[in-house]
């Protein structure tokens, strides 16, 4: 039976991982459970799976207190942005398998997480990264020619530069198949959010960047795929959901028996693939830029982007102008002299300030 700790366990991440550990009380144990700030939720999931105060953690920081502290297999860091990379490198100082559903600190750390991580201790939990963990199985690491990352496209696919200019804050979260916070909506509607994976998969599968691929799969069914050296192309695919990439993240290597409903293929069904307009999605161009520059350029995209998502929703800013803020900022940044936590920390604080001043 795996012990584990669930980060962020108020959020939609932290929710399905919850019900997945009470589907298979065989398999898991709960020894853990934080949230960012709502202490009435974690009370009730506290009392739901007769957990002690102890048990507990309110705020990032004491989430990483909490992994330090309790004896634990797994720990599935569901916090929400760069306030979660403590809870990582906390995580990173055990032996505990860190099923990562928060790539900010994975991006924004760099080789602050990656140099710490020991042989399989990583495991993705976002469906592209999951997609392509599964599909690496089917070959050996010097047999990988490319990965291909998937993109539903967001509410504005098909649309040019040009038809973007005057889009609404309300078009922006009018996202065709998935259900998500405000944020990672607007990112897949800018298509930051693709950016963001590009230099999640560089780094946790040592890839290089100019070897990673996006292309637009409206349908989100083929979560994304694996191009080997002999041109055989593996693709995982499975419904929209993200319970899948969860129970595969808590249960890795091992699969969860009837952990979801596989696709029909008694009833018909198409899927479409389409080149990436990047003259109207700028920022995957952009992350693959930052991504090459490390240096603390990945926690300055992340946080100016937090930022211009606000401005934008509050009408201070444009669409368009997520984009330019986030490359404005960029362009302004001095790289770090070296990687540590303060340093981090520091660019993404840096980045807030300039973003909010721009």
């Amino acid at each position: 039976m795996r012990r584990v700790i669930v980060l962020g366990a108020t959020g939609s991440i932290g929710t399905t991982a919850l019900e997945l550990i009470a589907r298979y009380p065989e398999e898991f144990q709960l020894v853990g459970v934080s949230a960012g700030s709502d202490r009435e939720k974690l009370q009730e999931i506290a009392n739901r799976f007769q957990l002690p105060e102890s048990a507990t953690a309110l705020g990032a920081e004491a989430s990483a207190d909490l992994v330090r502290s309790t004896p634990v297999d797994v720990v599935l860091n569901g916090i929400t942005g760069s306030a979660g990379l403590a809870a990582t490198l906390a995580t990173l100082e055990t032996d505990a398998l860190l099923a990562l559903a928060n790539k900010e600190s994975l991006i924004i750390g760099g080789e602050l997480v990656t140099s710490r991580a020991k042989e399989g201790q990583l495991v993705p939990v976002d469906s592209e990264h999951s997609a392509i963990a599964q599909a690496l199985r089917s070959g050996e690491r010097q047999e990988v020619s490319r990965l291909i990352l998937t993109a539903s496209g967001g509410p504005f696919r098909g649309r040019k530069r040009t038809d973007l200019e005057s889009v609404t804050p309300a078009e922006a979260l009018a996202h065709p198949t998935w259900n998500m916070g405000r944020v990672i909506t607007t990112n897949s509607a800018t298509l930051v959010n693709k950016g963001l994976e590009v230099i999640e998969a560089h780094l946790l599968f040592g890839i290089p960047l100019a070897q990673i691929d996006v292309v637009v799969h409206p349908q989100s069914i083929v979560h994304s795929m694996v191009q080997f050296t002999d041109g055989s192309i593996i693709a995982q695919a499975s419904p929209p959901d993200m319970t899948l990439p969860i129970a595969l993240g808590i249960s890795w290597p091992h699969r969860l028996a009837g952990a979801m409903h596989p696709l029909d293929f008694t009833k018909s069904q198409s899927w479409t693939f389409e080149p990436l307009d990047e003259d109207a999605f700028g920022a995957v161009a952009l992350a693959r830029k930052v991504g090459e520059l490390g240096s603390g350029y990945p926690a300055v995209f992340n946080a100016s982007n937090e930022v211009a998502v606000d401005r934008f929703h509050d009408g201070s800013l444009s669409f368009l102008g997520i984009t330019e803020l986030i490359s404005a900022a960029v362009d302004a940044f001095t790289p770090l002299p070296e990687m540590t936590l303060e340093g981090v920390l520091g660019a993404d604080a840096w980045a807030r300030n300039f973003a909010s001043e721009f």
